[in-house]
C-alpha cells in the first residue's frame, strides 16, 4: 500500500480546491481590521473594518452597526459557518451575519477594550470573549448574555504602561473543556473544566527566562517580559493536549498541556524569529502558519508554513516586499488555497491557489495599525 506524506496530501487537497486559480484573483471577500497604533508614521492615521470583495482589490470601510471610529482587535470567523463573523473592538464583542457587511453588539457590558473572540469548535452558541486587564466571558446562547470567569494572573506578569490584554483564547478541538488563553505581557493560563477554575502554565516559561538568550526588557523592570509577551497560541486536533505559543522570542511547544515547554528553534528556518501570529489550518492539521518578523516594530516580515506540526518549516510568500512586521494571517475554511495575510502599516498580502502566486492589495493611504485579517 502506498503511503501519501502530510505534505504531499495537503498540497493534493489545496489543488483540488484551487483547480480554476490561475485565472482568478481575490475571488471571496477578505476583511482587515486596525486600530490606533503609537508607531503609525502618518500624522492622519486611519483604522476601522476595511473589507475587499474581489476583482480589482478595492477596498471599502465598513460601518454598518459598528462603533464611530472602531477599533479592530481581532477577527473571527465562526468555523460551522463562514459568513458568521466576529470582531473584537474598543466597545465590545460585534458579529456579522453577512461576511462582514453589517454588524450587531454582544453586549458584554464591560467598558474597557475587547481583544479577543473564540468559538467553540462544537458548540456555536458557546462563546469566549477576552478584554484588558485579563478577563474572560463566557455566553452559552450566542452572545445574548454573559458572565465573567473567575481568573487569576498567574506568576510572571509584567507590569507595562497598558493593562494586560487577552489577546488569544484557543480550545482543543478534541476536548474543548480544555481552554487555554495567551495575555499580553503575561504568559499562558490554562482551564480544564470548561473555564470554571484556572492555573498558570508559565512555570517553564519562565525558566527559559534565566538564559540569557531569552531576556527582553523593553517596557518594564524584568528580563523574563519577552516570554512572557505572548501572541498567539493554537492546538491541532492531530495532537490533542498540546499547545503552540507565538511569542516575542520566537515559537513554543508545549506537549503536556502546558505544564513544560520546549524552544521550537524557529530561528533554524527563518532569520526572522519575533514571533506574532500562528494558525492551524482547518484542512490539514499538521499544517501550521506562523507570521514571523524582526519586532514588533520593523520593515521587514516572513510568512512560513509547516506540514508536520512545527517540525520544520518553508517560507511560503513569495515575490512580495513585506515593509512591516506581519502582524495576522488566515486560512479560509472553505477553500484550502487561499490564505491571507496583513503586515502593521497596511499591506495586504494573498494566494488564492496555496501559495504558487501571491499578490499585493494594499489597504488605503493612511491606514495602519494593523491587527487582523479574516479570508471567507
Amino acid at each position: 500500500m502506498r503511503i501519501r506524506s502530510a505534505g504531499s496530501v495537503y498540497a493534493a487537497r489545496v489543488a483540488a480546491a484551487v483547480t480554476d486559480a490561475e485565472a482568478r484573483t481575490m475571488s471571496e471577500p477578505v476583511l482587515v481590521g486596525a486600530a490606533p497604533w503609537v508607531a503609525a508614521s502618518s500624522a492622519e492615521q486611519k483604522y476601522g473594518l476595511f473589507r475587499c470583495d474581489g476583482g480589482g482589490g478595492e477596498w471599502h470601510a465598513v460601518t454598518r452597526g459598528l462603533p464611530e471610529q472602531v477599533q479592530i482587535r481581532a477577527l473571527t470567523v465562526d468555523p460551522a459557518d463562514a459568513g458568521t463573523i466576529y470582531a473584537a473592538t474598543q466597545a465590545g464583542p460585534y458579529r456579522s451575519r453577512d461576511g462582514g457587511e453589517s454588524w450587531t453588539s454582544l453586549d458584554l457590558q464591560d467598558p474597557d477594550p475587547c481583544w479577543s473572540v473564540t468559538v467553540h469548535p462544537g458548540d456555536a452558541r458557546i462563546l469566549f470573549a477576552g478584554t484588558t486587564d485579563a478577563r474572560i466571558y463566557r455566553s452559552d446562547d450566542g452572545g445574548a448574555s454573559w458572565r465573567r470567569l473567575e481568573v487569576t494572573l498567574p506568576e510572571g506578569v509584567c507590569r507595562m504602561g497598558f493593562p494586560t490584554r487577552m489577546l488569544r483564547i484557543a480550545l482543543d478541538p478534541a476536548n474543548p473543556d480544555e481552554i487555554y488563553a495567551a495575555l499580553e505581557v503575561g504568559g499562558m493560563l490554562r482551564s480544564l473544566d470548561g473555564g470554571r477554575s484556572w492555573s498558570s502554565c508559565n512555570a517553564g516559561l519562565l525558566t527559559f527566562a534565566r538564559e540569557d538568550r531569552y531576556k527582553s526588557r523593553i517596557g518594564s523592570d524584568t528580563d523574563s517580559e519577552g516570554m512572557m509577551d505572548s501572541h498567539a497560541m493554537v492546538i491541532s486536533r492531530a495532537r490533542p493536549g498540546t499547545v503552540f505559543l507565538a511569542n516575542r522570542m520566537g515559537l513554543f511547544r508545549s506537549t503536556d498541556r502546558g505544564e513544560s515547554w520546549q524552544d521550537m528553534a524557529i530561528g533554524r528556518f527563518s532569520p526572522l524569529t519575533y514571533a506574532r501570529d500562528i494558525c492551524v489550518s482547518p484542512h490539514e492539521p499538521n499544517t501550521l502558519l506562523g507570521a514571523f518578523s524582526v519586532a514588533a516594530v520593523s520593515d521587514e516580515g516572513s510568512l512560513y508554513r509547516s506540514t508536520d506540526l512545527g517540525e520544520s518549516w518553508q517560507r511560503f510568500d513569495r515575490d512580495v516586499a513585506m515593509n512591516s512586521t506581519l502582524m495576522t494571517v488566515a486560512i479560509s475554511a472553505r477553500d484550502a488555497g487561499r490564505v491571507y495575510c496583513a503586515a502593521r502599516r497596511g499591506q495586504v498580502f494573498g494566494t488564492e491557489d496555496g501559495g504558487a502566486n501571491w499578490h499585493h492589495w494594499p489597504l488605503p493611504p493612511g491606514v495602519e495599525g494593523v491587527y487582523a485579517v479574516a479570508c471567507l
